[in-house]
This record gives structure tokens, sequence and C-alpha cells, in this order.
């Protein structure tokens, strides 16, 4: 069969599935932005921009003309595929971008399925969870809906949809969540495993840690209040004058485009909250390493004596279903996505978003009694291994979805 795969930063979450079809024997094509990135035996063809959205453009329609601004350069490569005499038999894209919404025009008679990856809406996810930033007025509501717009057509077009978690399924209205099947990308757990003997170095710095060391870490890909930078920084005064030894790993660096919103004017998030709490924390313990290399990113995993995740009601990280295969013991958040994949003193700890206190109280626990959580961390690899195992569970589970929606009608 002839596959397409459409996603702006392809792979992306097609990584294992694209290339496990080519190793089946089948024709796999991609199409994807200037920053998608090729793989063998994949024949990927990239768009480029006619232009960004306009300035007199109604503001509460911005996103949807970037999306079909989007959508049409995606189109015009893939008619010119067309032209070339490429048919693909199935589509797999990513409602995020607007790339799917006019593929129908192109293909009319391709079956398809879309990565129904998340739905925003104006209550009960991510928008107004965090009463730091304001409550909802209308205006914000309008736009937390409006940014919906292209999302739900591109599902709404497509036979199937696919989420990787119950969470993110469950964001989307009730007559469209019916076509959408749940299935996680996969981790790679023989990769993502307890290192009894690792190590890791601090850059810059003669320090390194190993296995048992009072080890803290955080992982924040955009350093920003989504994903809980404020609660966790706020928690440090209390851990250090708890465990003055302590050290914390953060891995993460600022973005100027943040999955949530956009730090003071002329600052980052870490900067504003540093200058918070200046004097409160002391900096020589907390090691900032920005963004490193994934061999890095695991070392730093295999060391934690307690690996913090926040997070307010959105897509799930990758990096805490890793942290779980690693075995490490999670402190979590009490927030619908993390509460999928954590039961509390099952796998792992779970705590209000917004209790400081409590977060730091458990942290300090994990340091001084790590033997009381060992079989919460054994637990958590077992888990993980059980419901999210690339090689075993996901990708098996991946194929089979696929057959199933390829088999003629």
């Amino acid at each position: 069969m002839r596959f397409l795969f459409v996603h702006n930063n392809f792979p992306a979450q097609f990584v294992h599935l694209a290339p496990a079809l080519v190793a089946q024997g089948h024709e796999v094509r991609a199409i994807g932005s200037p920053t998608a990135k090729p793989m063998p035996g994949i024949e990927l063809s990239r768009y480029k921009l006619a232009r960004g959205t306009g300035k007199d453009v109604y503001p509460l329609a911005v996103r949807y003309e970037a999306d079909c601004i989007r959508g049409a350069a995606s189109a015009q490569v893939a008619d010119r595929m067309r032209a070339d005499g490429f048919t693909p038999d199935f589509i797999f894209g990513h409602l995020g971008w607007g790339e799917t919404l006019f593929l129908p025009d192109i293909w009319p008679d391709a079956r398809s399925a879309i990565y129904a990856e998340f739905n925003t809406r104006a209550h009960g996810l991510d928008v107004g969870f965090d009463p730091e930033f304001g409550e909802i007025d209308l205006p914000k509501a309008m736009r937390a809906r409006a940014k919906g717009g292209s999302v739900l057509l591109a599902l709404l077009q497509a036979e199937h949809g696919l989420a990787p978690m119950q969470f993110q399924a469950d964001t989307f209205p009730a007559d469209l969540r019916a076509k959408i099947a749940v299935c996680h990308d996969g981790v790679e757990t023989q990769e993502a495993c307890p290192q009894p003997q690792g190590r890791l170095d601090i850059p810059g710095k003669d320090l390194t840690f190993r296995p048992g060391d009072p080890v803290i870490t955080y992982i924040n890909r955009n350093l920003e209040p989504l994903r809980g930078l404020h609660i966790f920084l706020r928690a440090l005064p209390h851990i250090q004058r708890a465990r003055p030894d302590a050290q914390f790993v953060v891995i993460g660096d600022h973005n100027p485009s943040p999955y949530g919103s956009p730090p003071p004017a002329g600052t980052s998030w870490k900067d504003h909250y540093l200058k918070s709490l200046q004097g409160q924390i002391d900096l020589s313990r907390v090691h900032f390493l920005g963004r490193v290399p994934r061999r890095t990113y695991l070392d730093a995993l295999a060391v934690s004596a307690a690996h913090i995740y926040l997070t307010y009601p959105f897509v799930l990280s990758w990096s805490l279903l890793e942290a779980m295969s690693v075995g490490c013991l999670v402190i979590g958040s009490d927030t619908a996505p993390v509460r999928e994949a954590i039961t509390h003193e099952r796998n792992g700890l779970l705590v209000d978003f917004f209790d400081v206190e409590g977060l730091a109280a458990r942290a300090v626990d994990a340091l001084n009694t790590p033997e009381r959580y060992r079989a919460l961390r054994e637990q958590a690899r077992a888990d993980t291994i059980a419901r999210y195992d690339l090689k075993t569970v996901c990708l098996p589970k991946l194929l089979s979805l696929t057959h199933t929606w390829t088999e003629r009608r």
C-alpha cells in the first residue's frame, strides 16, 4: 500500500510507525515543513509558506488564517505529488496546524487518520486552570474556542482519530470522540531503564552525581508555568531548609513560543520567578542544564532520588513515562493527565498542583527515606513496560489499528 504522513515536524509522533510500515514493504512518503527530518526509505517533500498572517485579520480568526495558509502550502505540495503519479491509499496527519485541511480535495478517495493530540477549550482544561493568571473572561473564552476551529474540522474530515492517552481523547466532543482510538506512541523501555552504576557529570563544574545521591530532577521543555515552573521553584526554599545538601537538576530552556502564556516582555519565566525568590534559594545547588542530549537526559533520570513532574490539564509529556520507565520516584501533580499514568502510592506520588509545601514535604521525605519508596519505583517501571512499551505493546497495536483501518470497505 501507499502511505502518506503529513506533519510539519515529521517524523514527530510517527517516528516509529512510519519506518515500521516501510519495513513491512509499503511505500511511504511524507510532507512536512522546512523543519521536517528525512528518514531512510521515506521520500520527504517540504512545503514553504506563501506568507504569514495578515495584519488586519480579525483577532479571533488569526489562528484559523495561519492554519489555512499552512494547509494551502501542504496542498500545493500534495498536488504536485498527484501530478507526478502518487496517490496514497491512506493518509496519517496531525490536526494541530491545518496541514490536512485541503487534502480531501486532492485525493478524495484516500482513507485517513488524524493524530488527535488535544482540543483546548475555555473551561476544565489548561485555559483558566491557574488563578495566578486571572479569571477567564469572555474575550479569553472566545479565543480558546476559536483556536479549535481548524482542529475540529481536521478531525471531522478524517475517518479515524488517534490519541496517545484517554485524557487527550476525552478533550474532544463526544460525537467526534467515538472515532478516536487510544494508543500511546510508545516508550523504549530497554533504553530508558534503571542504571545502578549510572552517573551524571554537571558541565562546567567538578561535580558528579550517582544513584543514591540527594538529587531532585525536574524537566520542563520550555521552563514555563504550564508545566509548574513557578510551583517547583517556590518549593526549593522549603526543601533546602530541610535538606541543605539537596541538589537540583533542571532540564529545559526558555522558548519564546511556550505551550502556555508568554512571559512578561523582556524576560523569561525562569528569570521572572527567580527574581521574585531572590535570596531565598541557594542557586549553587540548582543546576540549569538547558536542553541536553538524550544520553544526558537519561543519565539525569538514572541518578534521580525524586523526579518532580507538574502539569496543567494538558498533553502529557513523554518525559513522565520515561522517568517511570527508568524507575524514578515521580512526585506528580494530581491533575487528570498524570492520574492516567500514576496511581498515588502504587507507582508514584501525587500532590495538589498548587500545594508548594506539600510538594516540598514529599520531596524531603523521598530524600530522607529512599527505601520506603523502592516498591513504588519498581512498580512504576513494571507498569510502564506493561502499558507503554514500544516494541511489545504500542507499536504492535498501532500496526494492528493501521491494518484494520486500511482494510477495503
